[in-house]
This record gives C-alpha cells, structure tokens and sequence, in this order.
C-alpha cells in the first residue's frame, strides 16, 4: 500500500517523507519492524515511542509517524496525535472492514462481559447470525477462541481482528468498550450500530482521576452510536442520557419511569425471572444465572435486540436458552460435599456488592466470602471493598488478589482500614491457596463459599509475572 493511501483522513502538519513509498506494515512496537514499515511513534505512559526511532530504523522502517520531529535523519510524517492517526491507519490498512459488519458496544464498570456473551447468544438463535466477540475473557470469531490480552485491543490490532472476523464471514461483532479504549482512541473509526451503558462505580480512578472524569470517558461511546441503551437505575448513567447524539431506549428494575422494564422479579439459587414491558407489550424472561445483577444484563441484552429490529419476544425466548460465563458466578464441582463454591469476577465495590447480596438471597447457610484488591491498582477502593466484604458475609477471608509490584501486606492494610469499625468475624491468610483451602475447611452444611475477584483468570501476577493459578484446581485438591 502506497504511504499516500495509508494516510488518507489523517491530518498531517509536516511530511519529509515520499507519499509514493510502498508500505509493507504498520507498527507502533519498534521490537516488531521490519523493512519498509511505517513505524508509528506513541506517547505513552510507561514509555515515549518517539524514544524508539533509532532502532524502527535499524530494523528497517522506511518512515516514521510521529508528534516531534526525530532526532535521527529518517523521513518522517509529523501529526497533531500519533493515537488518532493509527486508528485511521489501521481502517485505511485493512480495508475498514467494520463498515461490513454490524458492531455493537457495551461499556460499563460491571456486567460487560456478561452482556456481550448473552447477546451473542441472542443473535445466533433469532438471526442465524455469525458472531464476533470481543472481551476481556477471550476473542472469538463465531465459535473459535482467541486469547486477548486486554478488554479493548490496540486500534490497528483491533483493525485487524475486525478483518479476520469479516474474512470468516462474520455479520455481528459484540464487543466490551473499555473507558482506557475510548480515551486513548482504540476504538476510533468503529461505526458502532448499537451501544450500551450497564452502569458506573468505583473502578480506575488511577487512571481517570475523578468519577465524572470516568463517566465522560464512557460517553464518548454514545457520540458515535447509532442507538443507545441505558440503565437509568444508575445515576450516573442517568446522566449520560442527554449527552447521546443517537436515538435512546432506557431501562430499569426499579419501577423507573423507562422505556424498558423488569416487573415481578423472582431470584432462583439457579436462575432470574421477570416480566419485560416494553411499549405496552409484555412477556416473561428467564435467565439461568443466579443473581440481581442478571436482571439488569437481561434488560440491557433485550434493549440491544430492540435497536437491532429484534421482537423482545424473541430475544427473551433466546436468553433462556443461554448459558452462563465463565468466571462470573460459575459453581464449582464439590462432589460429596454439602457446601457449594462459587466463583466470581467480583473485583470493584459494587461488584463485590452484587454478588454477595445475590448470594445471599439463596444461600441457606453461611456466605464466606474470599476477596483481595489488585496492586498497581486504584488504592482508593480497597477499604471500600474491605467494608463492603466483611459487611455482607459472615465470614470474610482477606488475602491477595493480583498484587502485581506492590507488597500483599501492604495491599490487604489498606483493605483492612475499612473493617476496623465492623464487630464481624474476619480472616487473614495472605497467600490465595492457602486462603481457598481455609475457607473450606470452614465450610458447614448448607454454606456457600464465593471465591471473588479472579473470575475466568487461571493465573496470579506476582510481580511482573504470571504464576499459574486455576481456583477450580485448587478447589479440587481441597476436597
């Protein structure tokens, strides 16, 4: 591809460069160049690409994109935001292949995941769809797996995963919308025909800073939607809603004044029920995943149906027939035991939150919860979730999450400075193996053990490293 086609729709404010020059790749990772590449120079936060210039050109870069003119004598193409430009980049390199697609987002601080792999189902039964998913378990195009590294992949990773998609025939793609991808460009030119917005709690206030700081950043989804979903029983969704520049349905479990509703709602041990109104119409939803937060995942799935053309009807009919996700209250086999595991994603305040009064609405015995807090993470929300843990179990068990570079001890002293007011019972028990062998030899008839925090994860970073670690395993040898 000739580097004048690459460019096209990138506003360039100087150019050294031949605009006839054959292109053959695109990388914003010098460690990946090779001869003839465009490579692309980015700030930043651990790193300035603009470092790397010396060796893209030892390895080959036939010109460089970049925000500052390099200090090394090669052709350059200097541009206002190098992020903006490789988004347009890779739409230009793949041949923008989410135009052949239908693309629909989800973002949200909970229930993505859980979302995009319902609605997946949906499409599949009442359209014969072929489904792309994008998420932070895993990629996958119809029913192939591929392994993600992150919720929303790199701009022109995420261009090319878009093209391998349309290749296999796929007509929808379903895909989690992170607030780092919407603030750093990842999912620039994405025509997005249908967006949702499941809720906003405390999460990533490392990076955004502020609450309202978060919200702004999820809502630059709804600018470039072609029709929203949002639950109005979050407030700060609520907010969101005058800022979309598309047609809105809105949503609510709580007798809201909402386009969408949950009326009669019944929490099963193994399932949710409801009856879904929508324009005058209702019929009756089941869902096979236990859990409050079920209901709002439903809405929001039968919402997105509704911007696709699809009878809620349908839709419902198609999510009793839909299987859970793994990592979010998966039941764990404990065969010839009279207590039951659980796992869950759980890792925010109102996550852990959820899951634990889910839990709690079927659980006949004891709830004991295990729990940690990320390290290299928002710090804030750690007594937060060390309040919420203890609060809503009755027995708590505190120990290491991913704790990555900071020291565990350190890690559960700041989760344990939001219990130090609570007269309920708490453990200790730092190292996670130990702490899921504890919380079984604790276990009583009838009690339900949720293992928080690590989800689908089947490994601990210890440092900069991943150690294997699979609760299902470990489960298994405490039998």
């Amino acid at each position: 591809m000739t580097l004048s086609t690459l460019l096209k729709d990138v506003p360039i404010l100087e150019n050294t460069a031949d605009l006839n020059t054959e292109i053959t790749g695109v990388s914003f990772d010098s460690r990946n160049v090779q001869a003839g590449y465009l490579f692309v120079a980015i700030i930043g936060y651990a790193a300035d690409g603009h470092r790397f210039i010396p060796m893209a050109m030892e390895r080959g870069a036939a010109c460089v994109l970049c925000e500052r003119k390099p200090e090394v004598d090669i052709p350059y193409i200097r541009v206002p935001d190098t992020r903006i430009a490789l988004a347009v980049l890779g739409a230009n390199w793949f041949g923008h292949p989410a135009e052949k697609m239908t693309i629909l987002g989800v973002t949200g601080t909970n229930g993505k995941t859980s979302v995009t792999y319902l609605l997946k189902s949906v499409l599949e039964q009442t359209l014969g769809a072929k489904v792309g998913l994008i998420g932070t378990i895993q990629n996958m195009i119809g029913d192939q797996v591929i392994p993600t590294e992150r919720t929303t992949p790199e701009s022109f990773e995420l261009q090319g995963l878009f093209a391998q998609m349309a290749q296999a025939g796929c007509t929808h793609v379903v895909m989690e919308v992170s607030s780092h991808a919407l603030f750093l460009h990842r999912v620039d030119c994405i025509p997005f025909a249908v967006a949702a917005f499941t809720n906003l709690t405390e999460d990533h206030l490392d990076f955004h800073k502020t609450m309202e700081a978060y919200r702004q950043a999820k809502a630059l989804l709804f600018r470039r939607a072609g029709f929203s979903v949002f639950n109005i029983d979050d407030e700060m969704v609520a907010k969101t809603v005058n800022e979309a520049a598309c047609w809105s349905l809105t949503l609510s479990a709580k007798g809201g004044k909402a386009d969408l509703t949950a009326d009669d709602i019944v929490l099963g041990a193994d399932h949710v029920s409801f009856t879904g109104s929508y324009k005058g119409r209702s019929w009756p939803v089941r869902v096979g995943i236990p859990g409050g937060f079920t209901v709002y995942n439903a809405l929001t799935v039968l919402g997105m149906a509704i911007g696709l053309g699809i009878r809620p009807e349908a839709a419902a009919e198609a999510l009793a027939g839909a299987a859970g996700v793994k990592g979010r209250l998966e039941v764990v086999p404990t065969p010839g035991k009279d207590y039951t595991v659980l796992i869950d994603y759980a890792h925010t305040p109102d996550a852990l939150e959820n899951v634990l009064r889910s839990v709690r609405g079927f659980c006949k015995g004891r709830l004991i919860a295990v729990f940690g807090c990320g390290g290299d993470r928002d710090p804030i929300k750690r007594p937060i979730m060390g309040k919420i843990g203890v609060k809503l179990s009755d027995l708590a068990i505190i120990t290491s999450d991913n704790p990555r570079t900071e020291a565990p001890d350190k890690i559960i002293a700041d989760i344990l400075k939001g219990v130090q007011e609570l007269s309920k019972p708490y453990l200790v028990v730092e190292n996670r193996r130990e702490a899921i062998a504890r919380a079984m030899r604790e276990a009583r008839t009838d009690d339900v053990i949720v293992l928080c925090g690590k989800g689908h994860e089947t490994y601990q970073i210890l440092g900069t490293e991943k150690t294997h670690l699979d609760e299902r395993e470990e489960v298994a040898k405490n039998l």
